[in-house]
This record gives structure tokens, sequence and C-alpha cells, in this order.
């Protein structure tokens, strides 16, 4: 069960990153050329939500099962893996990191939804959703990960 969960959670993430990637570009496009918000817009940073949000999902279990996540707090204590860069990276620094990269992502998809006009909906798609891309990229372990 966790080597199924491992790669399905580490293919998800090469979408996750491509959506993303794709949905600030877009939104900092539409705003700097002002360009009308339209329904692909709108569908297009409800996938990055929930894409997102379901990486969250198979990574929080990953978290559990893996020998990496909290059974390395509790087999090891939390002062070993904090001085561990790699422990430190699975079990603290890339789960909490990336909770934050979707609340970012959630809160961006709440905001523009009550703007009224393309420019504030895009802007804040672009805040919110560049800040969540820069989080998202800082996390990913790129050594296991390519």
């Amino acid at each position: 069960m966790y080597q199924a969960i491992k790669y399905l959670h580490s293919y998800w993430a090469y979408l996750v990153v491509l959506v993303v990637i794709f949905a600030t570009l877009n939104a900092l496009y539409s705003f700097f050329t002002n360009k009308e918000y339209s329904y692909k817009d709108f569908r297009l940073s409800l996938f990055a939500l929930i894409v997102t949000h379901l990486q969250f999902l198979i990574g929080l279990v990953l978290f559990f099962v893996s020998p990496l996540g909290l059974q390395s707090i509790s087999n090891n204590g939390m002062a070993t893996v904090m001085k561990d860069s790699t422990l430190r990276l699975y079990a603290i620094e890339h789960p909490t990191v990336m909770l934050l990269t979707a609340v970012f992502i959630t809160i961006g998809y709440s905001k523009h939804k009550k703007k009224l006009t393309s420019g504030p909906k895009f802007k804040m798609l672009a805040i919110f959703y560049g800040v969540a891309l820069v989080l998202l990229l800082s996390r990913i372990p790129w050594a296991s990960w390519l």
C-alpha cells in the first residue's frame, strides 16, 4: 500500500506543478493584457484548486504511512529529525509548506470569485497562485523526484 500511495503522490505531483504554473501564468498574462475573464479562466483556476487539494490529501495519507513521515518523528524523536536535513524535509518542511500551498490556492480561488470585474479577479489569482507556486517549487524533494 505504501508503494502505491508513494507512486500516486509522485506522479500526480507532475500534474499539479504543470497546472499551477499554467494557471499562474494565465492569470499574470490576462491581468497585464487586460483580458476579459472567461469561463476558461474559471475552469483553469478551479482545476488548479482541485488537483492541489487531491495531491495534499494523498500526501497526508502518505505522511501517516511513510517511514519518512510521522513514523520518523516517533521513532527518532523531534530533535533528531530537526538535525537531519533529509528527515526534516520529508517529515516537517515538505508537509508544512505544501499545506501552505493549498491554503494560498484556496484563498486565491475564494477571493477571486468575489471580485466583479476581470482585472481584480486576475490580480487575486496571480498573487495567491504565484505565492503558492513559489512555495510549491521551494519544497519539492528534487533529489528523489527527478
